[in-house]
């Protein structure tokens, strides 16, 4: 017997009970998880900024605010959320009770990555909660300290004999994924998503991918070349280009790019000081390992800006690259890091076809002065995502879903939608057992007039009227 089977033993024990069901219980777990962001904010900024050099500002808008915020609006809306949902019906069902019923799926896995640790490890937890599940949260092994603080202090505003959080690294995780679970919700890369999914196949667990890949930013020739550097450098090397929304390249003309380099430098140099790494606004890459990828990196294309890099101190600067080509391992891989590289385009047509030649991307930006190309990169693109004259600011809405599409993953969360996710939309027909006689229609010996009175019976349309 493995570590894990006592444990997911009684949680599915707990779950077949049926203790997650009521409102009153959901509520309660809400509760508790904001009294955990409540009671221990400060510790969990000191965790982010020892396992990221996360600041003080950066934590409150990427991981505190945006898990309470999901916290408060599911307290807000979960009797109506879980409310069943009536759908229309036919004549033939015009007696009967037609609804959506949502029910909690039972056993839940979340699998968090290391560079938001708290909010990719509580914004799903909320919807898993709130849909009603027990739920096993495997915390990234990366980030140690946030690790430490879900294992030993989240424990104890949650009800223990629903909720468990399990350690441990690769290997763990796969003793774990062998098990049978529920529903999988999955953050991380695409080449560990394409294991989960396949552990997942084993039992045919559905399952939620939050992957990441090559996030393209068109910047027209009609720019404010300073405006647009402005947002660009702040959501590329916010957390140090450590988020899997951030743009990994930009596409412009090379008319653009002249304006564009020096602006960014002058926005870098605003943002962080004229040595960046004595700045506290400036994460740092999480481990020796990425960082040595990343600075194998620095050399592709040519570096226009930034570049420098210390090994001791795990920081790499705002890099800017020009000059970039697209066989270059810097456009091969997510960069996961605060270097951007620029590719030139001559126009709309070739940045839109170098775009649709690659993966579907997390999240796709365009930068115009002209509501018409923004409308053109949107209507002939695809991604997961998409936000015109800005980063990543269509995450901060709820009322958005977020999500990948093809190899930048599948689902979707945030808000509602998080509820959705965790939730089976079960179907249901409730008929009376009794007035038999309506159902000669259907029954043998057939005939033609019963086929038409049947099938007239059974069109879906907008009816009114109720038989009595």
């Amino acid at each position: 017997m493995d570590s894990f089977e006592d444990t997911l033993r009684q949680l599915r024990e707990a779950f077949n009970t049926g203790r997650t069901r009521p409102a009153e219980f959901r509520a309660a777990q809400l509760q508790g998880l904001g009294r955990f962001l409540r009671d221990n904010k400060q510790q969990l900024q000191e965790a982010l900024a020892q396992d990221l050099h996360k600041s003080t500002f950066e934590s409150e808008v990427s991981e505190i605010a945006i898990s309470q915020a999901e916290v408060d609006l599911a307290l807000r809306n979960l009797r109506s959320w879980m409310k069943d949902e009536k759908v229309s019906k036919n004549l033939a069902t015009q007696l009967d009770s037609a609804f959506i019923r949502k029910e909690p799926f039972g056993l839940v896995l979340i699998i968090v990555p290391w560079n938001y640790p708290l909010n990719l490890t509580l914004v799903p937890l909320v919807g898993a909660i709130a849909a009603g599940n027990c739920v096993v949260l495997k915390p990234s092994e990366t980030s140690k300290a946030i690790e430490k603080i879900l294992a030993e202090v989240l424990p104890r505003y949650l009800d223990q004999s629903c909720f468990a959080v399990v350690l441990g690294g690769p290997q763990e995780t796969g003793q774990l994924l062998e098990h049978r679970f529920d529903y999988i919700f999955y953050t991380g890369n695409a080449y560990v998503g394409k294991i989960v999914m396949a552990a997942a196949a084993k039992h045919l667990t559905p399952i939620t991918l939050e992957l990441g890949g090559k996030n393209p930013c068109y910047v027209d020739d009609n720019c404010n070349a300073q405006i647009v550097a402005n947002r660009v450098a702040w959501f590329r090397y916010f957390n140090a280009g450590q988020t899997c929304v951030a743009p990994d390249y930009i596409l412009c003309s090379q008319e653009m790019q002249e304006q564009l380099v020096p602006a960014l430098q002058n926005a870098i140099t605003r943002f962080y000081g004229d040595n960046p790494q004595t700045s506290p606004n400036l994460g740092r890459i999480i481990n020796q390992k990425h960082f040595k990828r990343l600075q194998g990196l620095l050399g592709c294309g040519r570096v226009a800006i930034g570049g420098q890099s210390d090994e001791s101190d795990l920081y790499i600067a705002p890099t800017v690259l020009v000059d970039v080509q697209e066989t270059e391992p810097v456009m091969q891989e997510e960069i996961f890091g605060p270097i951007l590289p620029v590719v030139t385009v001559k126009n709309l047509d070739e940045a839109i076809d170098f775009i649709n030649r690659r993966e579907k991307p997390l999240s796709l930006y365009a930068f115009s002065k002209r509501s018409q190309v923004i409308k053109q990169v949107l209507a002939r693109t695809s991604s997961g995502g998409f936000c015109g004259n800005d980063g990543f600011m269509h995450m901060t809405l709820s009322s958005l879903p977020f999500g990948g599409v093809g190899s930048s993953g599948m689902g979707r969360y945030h808000g509602k939608f998080s509820f959705d996710t965790f939730s089976n939309q079960r179907a249901c027909l409730l008929r009376s057992p009794g007035m038999e006689k309506i159902n000669d229609l259907r029954y043998p010996p057939y005939s033609r007039r019963n086929l038409r009175l049947l099938l007239v019976a059974m069109e879906e349309r907008s009816c009114s009227c109720t038989l009595l």
